[in-house]
């Protein structure tokens, strides 16, 4: 990350009364996707009371979110670092920052200017052929040229009438590319039915960025739940990584719309800040 970020992203270990090492400690964001239709200071507030590294920043049409200088002003404020920014490549942001490739190398530039490690992206949609054809090795390119992690993430198919149909170029599943980087998102596994630990283990070399949730395996509905209450083996996961001494951004990215009151809302991603950080050890012998 770079220096004018606050701390570094990776786990550390933490010395204990003798000196030795009790273990790492993962490194966790709060996105401001988990407060969707907050104004993202109040991302950084929450982020900070609750006890939080960093915050992972979703570009959407919000102006604030598009603004470098008053993100940076949220971040001093509330001593709150910026570790992530994921690019408005969703359906909703289409509009967002323009053409494809625009918008990547926007959230790159944004990467830089706020000290932060990691562009999370979608892969292209369907509809999208000549930024699907080039988009592989396009990625590639940008890493080169900038330095910036591009860290595509796992999507799933979509299912109309029981039916799965491809939405996404070149596919939804990263593993099948030589990306140099992934995000691996746990709600969007369970959707596609597959199993996060085995995936992981497959792209441990190439994983920048996890998107910590989960959901129903086989679904069709992206649920986001808190991490533990899906059907994904997200603690078995998160000891892997531990095991491995991974050393990226563990990115709380949860549905709160369900919430009956900003302190409920608080206790979900309390309870996800604690779930990453029970469950991020080394297991024994390890």
């Amino acid at each position: 990350m770079a220096e004018s970020a606050a701390q570094d992203p990776g786990p550390n270990p933490v010395a204990g009364a003798s000196g030795e090492s009790a273990g790492p400690t993962p490194h966790v964001a709060l996105s401001t996707s988990c407060l969707f239709l907050a104004e993202p200071p109040e991302t950084f507030r929450v982020a900070s009371e609750l006890g939080y590294d960093s915050v992972e920043v979703l570009v959407t049409h919000q102006r604030m979110t598009q603004l470098t200088h008053q993100l940076l002003d949220a971040s001093q404020k509330y001593q709150m670092p910026i570790s992530a920014i994921h690019a408005p490549t969703l359906f909703f942001t289409q509009q967002v920052w323009g053409r494809p490739w625009t918008k990547i190398q926007m959230a790159a530039k944004m990467v830089e200017q706020v000290g932060a490690d990691v562009v999370v992206a979608h892969p292209p949609f369907a509809w999208q052929p000549k930024y699907g054809r080039s988009f592989v090795e396009g990625v590639h390119k940008l890493f080169d040229m900038t330095g910036v992690k591009i860290a595509v993430e796992n999507m799933y198919p979509w299912r109309v009438g029981g039916r799965e149909m491809q939405m996404y170029r070149p596919h939804w599943d990263p593993r099948k590319f030589d990306y140099d980087w992934v995000t691996w998102d746990f709600s969007h596994a369970s959707i596609a039915k597959v199993n996060s630990l085995e995936a992981v283990r497959e792209l441990r070399s190439r994983l920048g960025h996890i998107h910590l949730t989960d959901g129903n395996d086989g679904g069709t509905s992206d649920e986001h739940l808190i991490p533990g209450q899906g059907q994904q083996p997200v603690a078995e996961t998160l000891r892997y990584l531990a095991d491995h001494d991974w050393q990226g951004v563990l990115g709380v990215e949860i549905n709160t719309r369900s919430a009956k009151s900003e302190d409920h809302r608080d206790a979900m991603m309390a309870e996800s800040l604690d779930f990453a950080r029970t469950h991020f050890r080394k297991s024994s012998g390890a």
